[in-house]
């Protein structure tokens, strides 16, 4: 095998990021971390709102290090007339921009799909939004977290009889940013064949629903409404979280029916697997009650460690409840390398999840964490040609 470093799977090509908030943004970092160069673009006075969600350390936010890795961070109010010509320019020079402006809102700056295609035919734009392009809610603020109220993703996650509920993390975002650098990449390639660019309509609440399975074809064929489960499945069983002795948690799945029968013969229940019911997944969700107490109860009577190493002796399936302190000190990950440590100006070293595969030949990389509000600007845009007094006119008209 030739070990000779080869470039970036995706070096060469430079992508706009005018998005905010999160899913837009997320994309970009993805293409980022295979060797893209990535353009933050930010309005001068109301940097990515990102910046300042959750934690911070000596007033620097810890989110955007990780949004923000890898992309160089220019500053240009696109709705000014220096900043749409500069950013006209940009485009011109550009195969990706990604934006998630309310629809209309870049034809309102003159920098719509017409404007910006004359400048780059082979641009592709990525336009990512809570309710898409088109419709009667395309207009409708739309977050995250209305994907995962629409979709039906809330209505089935929950106890039976209490309130849907919603994930206390960005999930919809995060789905809809994987399906953006997937759409993004399919365009170019497009593109490699015709020579021309396109746009991308993502909406938010559609990858949520992709991801929900065959909740849509079950109730056109049977009617059939998924129901709040819990931890529990309506397709197997068991499938739980149990307590140790020791007052840890694990989770439980045999999804596979040879799984199923060898958890049952580990915790000393054999005869289940002589029952009728006990040879579908099916079967044994409608008889979980005694299946969990098998499980349960055997689980419980044992410590975390002793559980792991008898599930693993018996090939079944199992696995801690980690929180964030378990996954920075767990075997696996470090083997994968999931966590890395970057290198950053403001705050010396920081940790965070590394990029979201491994490639054997051309592997990705992180450059470095979230940089400053406008660190770049006068590089890039002197790259452009603009001199060093063009520059600082834009800035005093409020343009940069």
């Amino acid at each position: 095998m030739n070990d000779t470093p080869q470039p970036a799977p995706l070096a060469g090509l430079r992508v706009l990021d005018l998005a905010t908030l999160f899913a837009g943004p997320l994309s970009a970092t993805m293409l980022g971390d295979f060797g893209a160069e990535v353009i933050k673009v930010e309005h001068p006075r109301k940097p990515d709102p990102s910046r300042g969600h959750g934690p911070s350390k000596d007033g620097v936010g810890l989110w955007w290090k990780l949004l923000g890795r890898n992309k160089k961070t220019i500053t240009l109010d696109l709705s000014s007339p220096g900043g749409r010509e500069v950013l006209l320019k940009l485009a011109a020079g550009a195969d990706v921009i990604v934006e998630n402006f309310r629809p209309g809102t870049l034809e309102k700056w003159g920098l719509g799909w017409e404007e910006l295609s004359a400048a780059n035919p082979r641009l592709v734009l990525a336009r990512v939004t809570g309710f898409g392009q088109t419709g009667p809610y395309a207009h409708r603020p739309g977050f995250g977290t209305l994907a995962e109220a629409m979709s039906g993703f809330a209505a089935i996650t929950g106890e039976p009889d209490e309130p849907p509920t919603l994930p206390p993390f960005g999930l919809a975002d995060s789905i809809a940013a994987l399906s953006t650098a997937y759409a993004v990449m399919t365009a170019l390639a497009g593109r490699d064949r015709t020579g021309q660019g396109q746009v991308v309509d993502m909406a938010i609440i559609e990858p949520m629903l992709t991801v929900l399975g065959p909740q849509p074809i079950w109730y056109d064929q049977l009617g059939y409404l998924q129901p709040r489960t819990g931890n529990r499945s309506a397709n197997n069983a068991p499938r739980n979280t149990y307590r140790t002795a020791d007052g840890r948690w694990l989770a439980v799945s045999t999804s596979a029916q040879s799984i199923a029968e060898r958890v049952l013969r580990l915790v000393g229940r054999p005869d289940f697997l002589d029952e009728p019911w006990f040879a579908t997944g099916a079967g044994r969700a409608r008889h979980a009650d005694e299946l969990d107490e098998a499980v349960g109860g055997w689980i419980a009577r044992h410590d975390h460690d002793e559980v792991v190493r008898a599930f693993e002796e018996a090939q079944a399936a199992v696995a801690p409840i980690y929180d964030v302190r378990d996954v920075m000190a767990d075997e696996q990950y470090r083997a994968l390398g999931s966590i890395t440590e970057v290198e950053d100006d403001e705050l010396g070293t920081v940790k965070m999840q590394n990029v979201l595969f491994r490639l054997s030949r051309t592997p990705g990389a992180i450059k470095w964490a979230g940089r400053r509000h406008g660190a770049d600007t006068d590089e890039v845009l002197g790259e452009l040609g603009l001199s060093a007094e063009e520059i600082e006119a834009l800035r005093e008209k409020g343009a940069l």
